[in-house]
C-alpha cells in the first residue's frame, strides 16, 4: 500500500516523506519529557492501569494471594483479555468516575479503568464471589445494560457501542465454550485458559510472539461480526482494499489486526511472569488506530487527496479507512528507527512496542488536542465497539 501511495496510485491519499523527519523529532521530544530516563515500557494495555504513579493492577495482586503463579497468570489473562476487547472509541463526551479514587478518566484509560473494577467486583464472574475472574457463562449473559451500568454510561454521559461491546462479549463466551482446546481450565471455560493453551506451544520456555498472534488470531476469528471471511474462514480485522489488485484473492487485502496484535503486545508481561520467554517481538507490526494514524495525518506525512476528505464520515471498511490504516502501520516502520536514533538507541534498546508507547501513540493524542478541540480523530469513523 506505501508503495502504491509513493508512486500515485492510490485514490485518497497521498504521502510526504520529507515530513517524517520532523515527525520524528516531535516523537523523540514526547519521548524524553515522559520517560526522561528513556526506560520506555512496552506498549500494553498494562500502562492504562496506572494514574499518577499509582499501578491499579499491583494493587490487586498484592491482595488477591492467588495459590500460584499459573494462577496469577490466568487472572490476568482474564483481565486484560476483556478489557482489551472492550477498548473501542468511546467517543469525546464519556467519563469514568472512579469511587474508590476520585479518579476521573476518559477514552482508552477510562475504559481501562472501567473494565477493572468491573473484574475486581466479580461483574464478570459466574459466581460473583469469585473475584479476579472471567467466566464464559458470565460473559454470555452480558447486555448493554449490564455494561451501562459497570461503565457509568446515560444520557449525560453517552458511551459509543454499547450494544455491539456486549455482542464481542457475548460471541467470546459462546467461543471459549466451544473451545475447551484453547480455553479450558478444571472448573469453567475462561479466557486465563490462553494462559495454558500458549504455555503448551512454548518450546523450552520460549515462545515466540507471532506464535501468540496466530494462536489469538485463531481463538478470536469467530468473536467479530460483520468482517470479511475468505474460504469460509473469518478475517477478523483484515479488508479488502480496491488498489491490492492480485491473482490470488487473499492479496487483495490488508491485514491489519490491530486489537488482536495490541492484546498480544498485552500478553506478554504475564506470560513473563510467569516463567515464559516471548521472543521475536520485532515480528509485529505497529497498530492501526487513530491515534497513530492521527499522528502521521496531523504533522503532514499522510494526506488526503481532497482536503474535504476529513469532514465526512465513514465506516471501518471504506477503502479511505483501509488505505490510511494500512500506510499508517508501514510508516510507523519507517519512523520507528528515526525516532531511535534521535535518543540514542537501537532497535534492540528501543523495539517498536516502546516506540509505540513512548512514543507515537501518546504523540498522536498530544498533537490531537493541539489540532482540534475534542481531541479526536483527524476524521470521524462510525465505531460499532469493536475495532478503535
Amino acid at each position: 500500500m506505501l508503495m502504491l501511495a509513493l508512486e500515485g496510485r492510490l485514490e485518497d491519499w497521498t504521502v510526504d516523506l520529507d515530513r517524517l523527519a520532523a515527525t520524528a523529532d516531535f516523537v523523540a521530544g514526547v519521548v524524553r519529557e515522559r520517560y526522561p530516563r528513556l526506560d520506555v515500557p512496552v506498549h500494553s494495555r498494562w500502562r492504562h492501569f496506572v494514574f499518577g504513579g499509582r499501578d491499579l493492577w499491583n494493587e490487586i495482586v498484592l491482595q488477591a494471594k492467588w495459590e500460584s503463579t499459573e494462577a496469577a497468570a490466568r487472572s490476568a489473562f482474564d483481565l486484560v483479555i476483556t478489557s482489551v476487547l472492550l477498548d473501542a472509541g468511546a467517543g469525546g463526551g464519556w467519563r469514568y468516575h472512579d469511587r474508590a479514587t476520585g479518579l476521573v478518566a476518559a477514552r482508552s484509560e477510562g475504559l481501562a479503568l472501567a473494565s477493572l473494577r468491573w473484574f475486581e467486583s466479580g461483574g464478570l464472574a459466574n459466581n460473583p464471589t469469585d473475584l479476579f475472574r472471567v467466566d464464559a457463562a458470565a460473559l454470555r449473559r452480558v447486555d448493554s445494560q449490564a455494561i451501562q451500568n459497570a461503565f457509568q454510561a446515560h444520557e449525560a454521559n453517552p458511551l459509543l457501542g454499547l450494544e455491539g461491546r456486549a455482542a464481542l462479549l457475548n460471541r467470546l463466551g459462546a467461543v471459549m465454550e466451544s473451545r475447551p482446546d484453547l480455553f479450558a481450565v478444571s472448573d469453567s471455560p475462561r479466557p486465563g485458559g490462553l494462559f495454558d493453551a500458549l504455555r503448551a506451544r512454548a518450546a523450552n520456555g520460549r515462545l515466540p510472539a507471532a506464535t501468540i498472534l496466530e494462536t489469538l488470531l485463531e481463538a478470536l476469528g469467530p468473536i467479530w461480526q460483520g468482517r470479511p471471511s475468505l474460504g469460509g474462514v473469518p478475517l477478523g480485522d483484515c479488508w479488502p482494499h480496491p488498489a491490492l489488485v492480485a491473482q490470488s484473492p487473499e492479496d487483495g487485502y490488508a491485514p491489519l489486526h490491530k486489537l488482536s496484535q495490541w492484546l498480544t503486545y498485552s500478553l506478554l508481561e504475564p506470560l513473563e511472569n510467569a516463567g515464559i520467554s516471548v521472543s521475536n517481538v520485532h515480528e509485529l507490526t505497529g497498530l492501526a488506530e487513530y491515534r497513530n494514524g492521527g499522528l502521521f495525518v496531523d504533522m503532514g506525512v499522510l494526506n488526503p487527496r481532497e482536503r474535504a476528505a476529513l469532514s465526512t464520515t465513514y465506516a471501518v471498511k471504506d477503502p479511505f479507512v483501509v488505505g490510511w490504516r494500512a500506510l499508517t502501520v508501514a510508516l510507523l516502520d519507517r519512523l520507528a528507527p528515526l525516532v531511535g536514533t534521535r535518543l540514542g538507541l537501537t532497535p534492540e534498546l528501543f523495539p517498536l512496542p516502546c516506540v509505540l508507547e513512548g512514543g507515537t501513540w501518546a504523540a498522536g493524542r498530544l498533537i490531537a488536542h493541539k489540532t482540534r478541540a475534542d481531541g479526536g480523530p483527524p476524521f470521524h469513523v462510525l465505531s460499532d465497539g469493536t475495532v478503535f
